[in-house]
């Protein structure tokens, strides 16, 4: 009954994670003077240390594994160091819109695709019919949020945009994929994550020596570079660990497209935007994603859930330990 419900526990810490992650933006509006770059290092970096710290016992008693794995785990640490610096530097060239649809809707595809090739996951028809929804849903939530906006991006950086919004999908796919595979060779969650975010995170502090001085400027601005480590990074990726031991990594990353969906709530709620219908249409077909994806599964559906919970299996109780 225990490992029945494991798939849903999973689902249920990855959306967790989306929510934490979908109160960034709203966060960053209150230190206007701090830029997206020093945004994000402050984030995935400074994040990625606290949780290498949070972790540092287990990391120590997982040594030897992690030393065996270690080249999932350098790939995992330099997509941690990339994500970001593709992520904002996609939006400034190809405009905030493109680059937000790019980077995050681009992920469960290419997470898709390498636990295809990588793995031999089949692609189930109700993780296809989520993920469909999930990017539809995407797709007119980004163009609702950019329909009254001038556009920040220019012709001449469209293309290289998108490439960078392509490979800020792929890292996020990377680091997602690498942490479990490392759980699969009996990792527990919070050493993978914690060894994988730290190294990340040490990788992204030159961006943040050089970018992170309107951090100091104000105490507002360092309360909110404080709260982006602590809250959406730190809580939110050990949410997203604990989760990844129980479900693919294909499906956690389409479940985090609920990430936007709280963020533009927020916007209206907080911030006092206004949402066209089609930004609620949407939001509804992610809803309609996130319904399909933690339905109950049948017959076939059930292998890939079968495949996570041996994760679980393989590492024994460490992978779920506090």
């Amino acid at each position: 009954m225990k490992a029945a419900h494991e798939p849903r526990l999973g689902i249920a810490m990855v959306l967790v994670a989306a929510i934490l992650w979908g109160t960034t933006g709203t966060a960053a509006t209150f230190a206007p003077q701090v830029s997206p770059v020093a945004i994000g290092a402050v984030a995935m970096g400074g994040g990625g240390v606290m949780q290498a710290l949070l972790s540092a016992g287990r990391i120590r008693r997982h040594a030897r594994l992690l030393r065996a794995q270690w080249p999932y785990l350098l790939l995992g640490a330099l997509a941690v160091a990339i994500y970001p610096l593709a992520f904002y530097a996609s939006m400034r060239l190809a405009g905030v819109t493109i680059g937000t649809v790019v980077s995050i809707g681009s992920a469960p595809l290419l997470s898709a695709l390498i636990e295809y090739r990588l793995d031999g996951l089949r692609l189930t028809k109700r993780w296809m019919t989520g993920a469909g929804l999930g990017l539809a849903g995407m797709l007119l939530l980004g163009l609702a949020e950019g329909s009254g906006d001038v556009p920040t991006g220019t012709e001449s950086g469209l293309v290289p945009g998108i490439l960078l919004g392509l490979l800020a999908g792929l890292t996020y796919a990377l680091y997602s994929w690498t942490a479990r595979r490392l759980m699969q060779q009996g990792v527990a969650s919070r050493a993978a994550m914690g060894a994988t975010f730290g190294i990340g995170g040490l990788l992204l502090m030159p961006v943040l020596v050089v970018t992170g001085a309107p951090l100091l400027a104000s105490w507002g601005n360092a309360a909110v570079g404080l709260y982006m480590a602590l809250v959406p990074m730190l809580l939110g990726y050990l949410c997203f660990g604990y989760g990844l031991a129980r479900i693919t990594a294909s499906t956690a990353t389409t479940i985090t497209l609920f990430e936007p969906v709280v963020a533009a709530c927020l916007a209206v709620v907080i911030v006092g935007e206004r949402l066209p219908a089609t930004g609620w249409a949407g939001i509804g077909l992610i809803l309609a994603c996130l319904v399909c994806i933690s339905a109950p599964a049948k017959g076939a559906t059930r292998e890939a859930d079968k495949a996570a919970l041996r994760i679980g299996k393989r590492a024994g109780s460490r992978v779920g330990e506090p």
